[in-house]
């Protein structure tokens, strides 16, 4: 039907007739001459009706937005000094010599340049919203990162092996999304929250190099960067060390920048789990924003203040002070604001100290709390935290956990809010996970990362005697405060795997009941082996610049996983109930909410 794109109707094809097909973008009626914008994926096309031709002119005139033609015409540079540089089709125009209207359209429920259109009208006429030219530049950015992993993995001796989509309930931190057997009645599949076990066992099997560009389903609360189902790059290998393994993967995620955006990363640093909670209070540091938390639970130990001394003497808790150059300008509302989102994190106030005049020592300072301060605690903070006049400090004291997550989201606030995140990329590697932590509320063991992860000793006894002191071999692919990607070299024995289990609260006769095929395997001459999962829909969100991977996934879900395109999820009726022997407790009055 065409012979050219729009968008690559260039000055090289002036003076040939051209066949191009597409949307018409706009209508322009100037003084008798006609002007179409015809849009297709690779561009926009600027085609000229005279009034001389007046069959095919009356034609151009019935053209409304969104009208689906064929065109036909000469192609000719456009008069001076009305070229548009702006566009590939910038320089030319195109003499339109017949139409052929393909079909018509209804008057779109918005403009596909009105930025201005909820998410939810969007996702609801998404067909249309993918003609957008952000939306579509987005998702050849997706294709060409997919591509590209590819042939990255092909030249490495990769092989792509597809894993089941219906498999069985096994417990990895998330519900999971369950399909009931019409042909064993009472039983259920599980979609897969990640490929894990079947990665496994393709290396037990002997495949060596796996990979896949998998489809992966989780049943949890939404945000930005999760969706209830999603894609990554699974990968595992045999015979690699834990370094071999994240040398491999930085040199794939740095290929990739360079040759899609034609950036370079670097060197990635590592970073233990411990030092990055200490000097960030998170797991997945952003290296751009410079500021840092510093212990300071020796300088108050003694001091009279108890909402700092009570914590420093208890060694499931810290203290902890961020100092925010420049800072001492911020107004008491605006630390009222802080205290409120440190709030939502569980701490139980901001205390801070302004410094106005660092050389007239506590004279010098601003704060509820200085008086509460010793001369000697107050001088340590200072040196320690390295506040010169005209900073703020802002101190954090509770359980770790609270404090981490308190101050760490602070700091992320502070950054955004005065400027001290910098555009730009910085990728890291946080390692030295501990393999478990101890959950309080219920007092018992969790894996950090998942149960089948390796400790860096593969000793039995010792992960079962001293589990708080035992390290992971884990590692976490972290840009820009986002995690990427999670890996960790796994438990390729039986015994080690069995302690792990018993650790965690998976007595034998549970653990033979949802993981007796992996035992069972791993009896069966299971190398050493280990793999990483790469967030495909997060990392091209972070490549495009989007602010959700909602905006690179084609057809995704609102935050209450509902699609108010197909309005999924729906109701079946009673017979296919009966069929799965289901019968509902709930029957739904409308479609569920898309709020």
């Amino acid at each position: 039907m065409r012979t050219h794109y729009c968008g690559q109707v260039t000055e090289s094809l002036t003076g040939q007739i051209v066949h191009v097909c597409g949307w018409v973008h706009r209508r322009r009626d100037h003084g008798g001459v006609i002007f179409i914008d015809l849009r297709d994926r690779e561009g926009l096309l600027q085609i000229v009706f005279d009034p001389d031709a007046a069959e095919v002119f009356a034609q151009a005139e019935r053209l409304r937005s969104e009208y689906v033609v064929r065109i036909t015409g000469k192609v000719r540079a456009r008069p001076a000094g009305t070229e548009n540089p702006n566009l590939n089709t910038g320089k030319i125009e195109v003499l339109g010599q017949q139409i052929e209207l393909l079909n018509k359209a209804e008057t779109p429920p918005f403009q596909l340049d009105d930025d201005t259109v909820g998410e939810e009208a969007r996702l609801k006429y998404r067909y249309i919203d993918l003609r957008r030219p952000l939306m579509q530049q987005n998702l050849r950015l997706r294709h060409d990162v997919i591509r590209r992993i590819r042939n990255y993995m092909d030249a490495q001796g990769f092989i792509d092996v597809e894993t089941p989509i219906l498999t069985r309930a096994t417990p990895e931190g998330a519900r999971d999304y369950l399909v009931p057997s019409r042909t064993h009645p009472g039983h259920f599949f599980a979609l897969p929250q990640s490929p894990q076990l079947f990665k496994q066992l393709l290396m037990v099997g002997g495949l060596d190099r796996y990979y896949q560009i998998a489809r992966c389903f989780r049943d949890e609360d939404l945000r930005a960067d999760r969706q209830p189902e999603f894609t990554q790059l699974d990968v595992e290998t045999s015979f690699l060390t834990m370094e071999q393994i994240m040398a491999m993967i930085e040199s794939m995620v740095r290929e990739l920048f360079l040759e899609v955006l034609k950036v370079d990363l670097g060197t990635l640093p590592h970073m233990s789990y411990a030092d990055a909670m200490g000097r960030f209070g998170s797991d997945k540091p952003d290296l751009r924003n410079p500021l840092e938390l510093v212990e300071i639970k020796d300088l108050v130990a003694d001091s009279d203040f108890k909402v700092f001394a009570a914590p420093a003497k208890d060694p499931k808790c810290r203290v902890t002070a961020l100092r925010v150059p420049g800072g001492a300008k911020i107004s008491r509302s605006e630390i009222d604001a802080y205290t409120a989102l440190v709030g939502q994190f569980g701490a139980r106030g901001l205390a801070w100290i302004k410094v106005n005049e660092k050389s007239k020592g506590r004279d010098g300072l601003q704060s509820p709390i200085v008086k509460n301060l010793s001369d000697a605690a107050l001088a340590g903070i200072l040196e320690r935290t390295g506040a010169e006049d005209g900073d703020l400090i802002f101190f954090g004291a509770d359980k770790y956990k609270v404090v981490c997550d308190a101050l760490g989201a602070l700091r992320i606030k502070l950054g955004a809010d005065l400027g001290f995140t910098k555009p730009g990329w910085a990728a890291m590697w946080v390692i030295d996970w501990p393999m478990f932590e101890k959950d309080d509320k219920e007092d018992r063991w969790v894996a950090l990362h998942h149960p089948f992860t390796a400790p860096k000793i593969f000793d039995a006894a010792m992960v079962e005697n001293d589990p708080g002191g035992v390290l992971s071999q884990g590692y976490d692919l972290v840009l820009n405060g986002i995690e990427i990607g999670g890996g960790s070299v796994r438990i390729h024995r039986a015994d080690i795997q069995q302690a792990v289990f018993r650790l965690l609260g998976i007595s034998d006769e549970e653990a033979q009941e949802k993981f007796g095929f992996l035992l069972e395997a791993l009896r069966f001459g299971a190398p050493p082996h280990g793999g990483i999962a790469l967030g495909l829909d997060r990392l091209v969100m972070l490549m495009t610049g989007a602010n959700s991977i909602r905006e690179v996934i084609a057809f995704p879900k609102t935050q209450t996983a509902h699609d108010p395109l197909t309005n999924a999820p729906g109701t079946v009726d009673a017979r296919q109930l009966r069929e799965l022997s289901i019968r509902s407790t709930l029957q739904p009055a409308t479609a569920p909410s898309a709020a």
